[in-house]
């Protein structure tokens, strides 16, 4: 993962509203080694209870104490944020790596980044071990519904668990033992927060990074597959598209990508891949003039993205050529220039994505391949292989 410098972003101080009843302020429970985990705020609703005795909590790596106060959201979570973390891709698998492992990451996050504790919520290794990253994560996992505030990526601390996974996967795949303990931990935080596995991202879908790297994000159609397999889904529940679900407290690549589009449809702005006031107002305006919910934090729902994205054949041309390209050649297909015509390569990029995706490789950007470009997850990927 890349690391950002703000541990509570602004939309989760707001809707968790901090200092108030909605959110459990649990420092003083957590403040000390070996304090108890945190509970969820009064009145949750309890999730079926799990067995996760497999997962190493903070006390059994030997975590050291929080140096501030913890909190947990009053925000749903809504969806899991899957990370690499940019270490060594080592060949020891064994139980002491795991340990070390997450006791580096502590000293990185509190010490470099002045984090309060680990960042995210949980950690997995190369040889397969799952560890509770801040603490009070493994408590609110068993309650459900309510989780640890985080720092993995601002704008989603506060609703998205987050998941660093060990080592650095730009052009290595992760190894079986850890997609196997991701699979595992991804079912039962869907479990136990109510989710799907339709729900899975990676961290630069919402964040400018190359975290999870362009060979992990490939495997993610499968690791979405083993999970819903987990789960017992029915695939009546999947859903055509799962949009990304990019708001005015994200930034990064996907946000670019919105921002070529609004052009496209009238609306000048710098394309920056920064959530500005002027995409704010575009897309606000855009909502209004389509019928649409008008979204207060300007969220790019579903039915927005639809509306904006143009289907393109091989003969189109201009800025969502450019924005496909560009998102394109970030996660992986170097060949790709952004050049506003449907070139050769861009056409090759596209039909490689659509099957990946379990889309027909026809080359050209239907809807369904607009979400899967855009880091959205498709109903065909569910198909099995």
């Amino acid at each position: 993962m890349s690391f950002d410098h703000h541990e509570l972003d602004r939309r989760t101080l707001f809707k968790a509203g901090l200092g108030a009843a909605a959110v459990a302020v649990v420092g003083s429970q957590l403040g000390a080694a070996g304090a108890a985990h945190a509970a969820p705020a009064a009145g949750l609703r309890a999730a079926p209870v799990a067995d996760l005795d497999w997962i190493i909590d903070c006390d059994g790596w030997g975590a050291r104490p929080p140096s501030g106060a913890l909190q947990v959201s009053n925000t749903m979570t809504n969806k899991i944020i899957v990370h690499h973390m940019a270490f060594p891709n080592t060949t020891d698998y064994s139980r002491e790596q795991a340990v070390k492992l997450a006791r580096d990451c502590q000293d990185l996050h509190m010490d470099g980044n002045r984090w309060s504790d680990t960042g995210q919520h949980f950690t997995v290794s190369r040889g397969g071990y799952v560890l509770e990253g801040r603490r009070g994560s493994l408590a609110t996992l068993r309650a459900g519904e309510r989780q640890m505030i985080a720092a993995h990526c601002p704008g989603e601390n506060g609703r998205a668990i987050g998941i660093e996974s060990e080592g650095t996967y730009i052009t290595q795949t992760p190894p079986a033992a850890l997609l196997d303990s991701l699979t595992r931990l991804c079912v039962e935080i869907c479990r136990q927060y109510g989710l799907h596995a339709h729900d899975i991202f990676g961290h630069w879908d919402f964040r400018a990074t190359q975290c999870p790297g362009v060979m992990f994000y490939r495997e993610f159609p499968a690791l979405r597959r083993r999970v819903a397999a987990g789960l017992g889904a029915d695939p009546a529940d999947i859903p055509e598209r799962r949009w990304p679900d990019i708001w005015r407290f994200v930034g990064g690549p996907v946000v670019r990508v919105a921002q070529y589009l609004l052009n496209f449809r009238g609306y000048p702005m710098p394309i920056d891949g920064v959530f500005g006031s002027a995409t704010v107002a575009a897309v606000q305006d855009w909502q209004a003039r389509n019928g649409l919910p008008v979204d207060v934090d300007a969220t790019l729902t579903g039915p927005t993205w639809e509306s904006l994205a143009p289907e393109l054949d091989k003969d189109a041309t201009g800025l969502p050529v450019s924005a496909a390209q560009y998102i394109l050649n970030l996660k992986g297909y170097a060949e790709v220039a952004v050049t506003g015509a449907y070139d050769h390569p861009t056409k090759k990029a596209v039909q490689d994505l659509q099957r990946l995706h379990g889309l027909p490789p026809h080359g050209e950007l239907d809807m369904s391949t607009w979400c899967a470009v855009t880091g959205g997850v498709v109903r065909e990927a569910f198909r099995r292989r």
